[in-house]
């Protein structure tokens, strides 16, 4: 029997497979799009491909498009996913971030149980599509964004908002403020807001990152530097929602 888990995200969709031993088999990520049912067509198609199929697997969805998987035995939320996941990947007490591109998530995890969570507002521009936006807006790629971020300095986005934080930015082009402190500027908004986060939150004194940005050095560290403490990644935590899907399809019957 083959366990698959699926995370569409609003941004990009995550597929695992895993055996009856919980090891990885497949795993795969590409661009949700401007459909989850096409994507989630797409994924289906890949599987068959495979020889996975309805007969041989059990599926679970999660995520943002999680409704638009009709294969899918069951779905789950994002954060009873996440926190299975990141337990799965990390095997430690410990407070797990996720930057998502709709919201931001800070879950702890004691023995491999969620015992808490929080998640910020939709609005707020503090999630991996308001760095999208303004890396769109500043004509760079995300990791060009972080790369400029380093070079940059001494500029403060406010706006809770991800609408008026644009407008913010757009007024500092305007007036002739420097690419790089803007950068700056963008991703220490971005930090800021998950040090709220976790402040409100609590923390277990260990932090993974989990979601796209797990793999950015410089994400990783400047939120180190808020959360005064290490925060660290795994190359596998931007599955961690599709993992934890994976596992949880073992309680299907």
């Amino acid at each position: 029997m083959n366990f698959v888990g699926i995370d569409i995200g609003s941004t990009s969709a995550k597929t695992v497979v895993m055996n009856e031993e919980k090891n990885i088999i497949f795993k795969s990520v590409l661009p949700t799009g401007w459909s989850s049912i096409e994507t989630a067509k797409s994924i289906e198609k890949k599987l068959e491909e495979l020889g996975i199929t309805k007969n041989n697997s059990k599926c679970i969805a999660t995520g943002y498009g999680r409704i638009s998987v009709p294969y899918a035995d069951k779905t789950y939320t994002e954060i009873t996913c996440h926190g299975k996941g990141a337990a799965y990947i990390y095997e430690d007490d410990c407070t797990v971030i996720d930057i998502g591109g709709q919201d931001t998530k800070v879950i702890n995890l004691e023995g491999g149980v969620v015992t808490d969570f929080i998640m910020n507002d939709k609005c707020s521009a503090g999630t991996g599509r308001f760095l999208e936006i303004m890396a769109n807006t500043l004509g760079v790629t995300l990791n060009e964004l972080s790369d400029l971020a380093r070079e940059g300095k001494n500029v403060s986005i406010s706006s809770m908002c991800t609408v008026f934080a644009e407008s913010e930015v757009i007024s500092l082009i305007g007036s002739g403020a420097k690419r790089e402190d803007i950068a700056y500027g963008v991703i220490d908004s971005i930090a800021s807001k998950v040090k709220s986060l976790c402040s409100r939150q609590g923390s277990l004194g260990k932090y993974y990152l989990t979601g796209g940005l797990c793999e950015n050095d410089y994400i990783l560290e400047i939120l180190s530097q808020k959360l005064e403490v290490e925060v660290q990644a795994k190359p596998l935590g931007r599955y961690a929602g599709s993992i934890g899907a994976a596992l949880l399809c073992k309680k299907l019957k």
